[in-house]
C-alpha cells in the first residue's frame, strides 16, 4: 500500500511540474486527448485516397486513435462493446479526425485518471 501512495504522489509531482508554462490551450487539447481516449467524444474519421481525391472509408462514433507510424489503430466504443480496426496508411493515402461534438473540458488543470484495476493484471491459465 506504502508503495501505491508513493507513486501516485510521484505521480502528481510530475504532473504538477509539467503543468508549468503551459497555456490554456494546450491543457485544453491535453485534456480533449484524455476524453477522446475514455471514448467521451464523438468523431468522425475519414480516409482519404490524394490521387483520386476520393473516399474510402468513414469511422464514427466514440473512437480513440493511435497513429503507429505506417498504420492507424482505431478502437471505437459500441452499445455491444468494442472494435479495433487496424488502417494501413501510404503515401497517397492520408486521414482526417473530425470533432463532431463540443466537449467542456477545464483549461486551468490537467485531467488525470487512476485505474487501479489496471494495476493488478488478468490472468488466463492455459
Amino acid at each position: 500500500m506504502r508503495k501505491i501512495i508513493i507513486t501516485l504522489s510521484i505521480a502528481v509531482l510530475a504532473v504538477t511540474v509539467a503543468a508549468c508554462g503551459q497555456n490554456d490551450a494546450r491543457v485544453a487539447s491535453e485534456n480533449l486527448s484524455v476524453a477522446a481516449d475514455q471514448f467521451e467524444v464523438d468523431r468522425r474519421i475519414v480516409f482519404m485516397n490524394g490521387i483520386t481525391d476520393t473516399y474510402m472509408l468513414e469511422v464514427q462514433g466514440r473512437c480513440s486513435i493511435e497513429d503507429e507510424g505506417g498504420q492507424l489503430e482505431v478502437v471505437c466504443k459500441t452499445p455491444d462493446g468494442f472494435r479495433k480496426h487496424f488502417l494501413g496508411l501510404s503515401d497517397n493515402v492520408t486521414y482526417f479526425v473530425e470533432h463532431l461534438t463540443p466537449t467542456d473540458v477545464a483549461v486551468d488543470r490537467y485531467r488525470v485518471i487512476f485505474k487501479p484495476s489496471v494495476i493488478i493484471p488478468d490472468f488466463d491459465l492455459q
